[in-house]
């Protein structure tokens, strides 16, 4: 009997009662390599849905680059932003690029820490995800600058005027706790891809895609030795990568809860970031994960018990984001203080009012839906409601910053914001940013772990004890 046939024979079906499996049985290790590498390597798999996001994400793109040009060469004066607004579209969506890559570093790290096997399939594009997101994000506080050729000087580096940032800002704080991160994933991202890029490379069929992934690999050659100081290093980096899920966005929650400003001036705020962060990013992971999983024929891989997890870790966070949303009136007005309490009114009742009941709406009421089953493991209503709470995050991010700028102490200062036509450009610029470089992923990397994968077939087990 040949390995494959064992395998098989080892893959028994699943009985009535059982749970959902990790993947779908009959899956053999060479199955699975060459369905996973054929994306990379053969050209004549990519999907006509690949190819119609890259066009839509090279046109957000070029609108992109033609209002960052516009926007340099202009001002700032082409947003939205006034006094007292002087925080609107950029910095909103800043702080919601940040929140969406959190639920990568999550998955990987601290799923991995738990030894929970169902992260092995979706991994690999939900670590692609948190990288491409910081990039979307970092470039905002830099477009906000009314000068962004001086970026530079947020960093600490010797000069003649020995003048350094200022270390008890938290926007200073941004700058290392974002670069941190930043790095931090991405090692942990190209760390769990070097095996499978050797795979790549052992399966090229011509020279230049067999150096590039072999220059990639860094000679893997698959060694023990090298087994052992893969497992070591993505261990160290899991640990070092999971306390950056809470610190980071909490650092970011920081450029707020440090104000005077009511409704930005709260303790609550750092839990509050973070539920949300991770909460966007599992919507994020689903945007990104069920279309793939139908465009590529990937359900033997990212089966039912993938998508149900995920959405109740949707839930869960939504869950605790919508306990926030009712403590906060509660602390105002358990506070007695008056400028809280008017802000509390103002958001719900004010001029701009219509996001604070859109964020109940996407945030609270719809995502109530994935307590029924079938709308937490069927494809359509899922991918809809995670659209839905993308978008009610942005709104969150809106009517903090906003809703709270507007309405200074001084009523002379008082005044509405009003978005102009490059502040949206810049928005969905940057999305196509985010398309572009998750399309060109998915063309030239391994999507999904390979190894991990393999790891969780029966034969691979000592016993080849089936996985529940």
């Amino acid at each position: 009997m040949t390995v494959e046939e064992k395998q098989l024979e080892t893959t028994r079906r699943p009985e009535p009662g059982d749970a959902p499996a990790v993947i779908a049985p009959g899956q053999t290790f060479g199955a699975v390599t060459a369905q996973i590498s054929s994306v990379p390597l053969l050209r004549r798999t990519i999907p006509p849905l690949w190819y119609i996001a890259v066009a839509i994400g090279l046109a957000l793109v070029l609108i992109f680059l033609v209002t960052v040009s516009y926007l340099f060469g202009t001002g700032v004066g082409i947003l939205g932003l006034q006094i007292p607004v002087a925080w609107g579209y950029p910095i909103t969506t800043f702080v919601w690029w940040i929140g969406i890559g959190h639920a990568g570093t999550l998955i990987s790290a601290f799923l991995l820490l738990l030894n929970q096997p169902w992260r092995s399939s979706i991994n690999r594009f939900a670590e692609a995800m948190t990288i491409f997101a910081v990039i979307c994000a970092g470039m905002f506080p830099i477009l906000h600058l009314g000068r962004p050729w001086v970026a530079y000087w947020i960093l600490p580096y010797p000069n003649t005027m020995t003048i350094q940032p200022q270390f008890r800002s938290p926007l200073v704080w941004d700058v290392f706790a974002v670069s941190t991160y930043f790095t931090v994933s991405l090692l942990f991202w190209y760390l769990g891809m070097i095996p499978d890029l050797a795979t790549l490379r052992d399966q090229s069929k011509n020279r230049f895609s067999y150096a590039f992934y072999g220059i990639l690999s860094w000679g893997w050659r698959g060694a023990s030795r090298h087994w052992r100081l893969h497992e070591t290093a993505s261990l160290l980096l899991a640990g070092l990568a999971t306390p950056l899920v809470l610190s980071v966005h909490t650092v970011v929650s920081f450029d707020f809860t440090i104000a005077i400003l009511p409704g930005w001036h709260s303790t609550i705020f750092p839990p509050y970031f973070v539920a949300g962060a991770i909460y966007s990013g599992f919507a994020m992971v689903l945007v990104l994960m069920l279309p793939i999983r139908a465009a590529f024929g990937l359900d033997n891989l990212i089966t039912e018990r993938h998508i149900n997890n995920c959405a109740k870790l949707m839930l869960t966070t939504g869950l605790i984001l919508a306990y926030t949303y009712a403590i906060e009136p509660f602390t105002a007005w358990y506070s007695g203080d008056q400028f809280e309490i008017a802000l509390v009114h103002n958001r719900a009742f004010g001029p701009h009012a219509w996001t604070y009941w859109g964020v109940i709406l996407c945030n609270v009421l719809i995502p109530q839906l994935l307590w029924i089953r079938r709308f937490r493991v069927r494809t359509k209503p899922l991918f809809a409601i995670s659209v839905v709470i993308l978008y009610g995050m942005w709104l969150e991010r809106y009517m903090i910053i906003i809703t709270s700028l507007h309405r200074d102490f001084l009523p002379s200062a008082w005044a509405n914001f009003i978005a102009t036509v490059w502040d949206n450009f810049l928005v969905f610029g940057s999305i196509g940013v985010f398309i572009v470089l998750f399309a060109l992923f998915v063309r030239f990397l391994p999507m999904i772990s390979m190894y991990e994968v393999r790891e969780l077939l029966p034969f691979s087990r000592p016993g080849g004890g089936s996985e529940k």
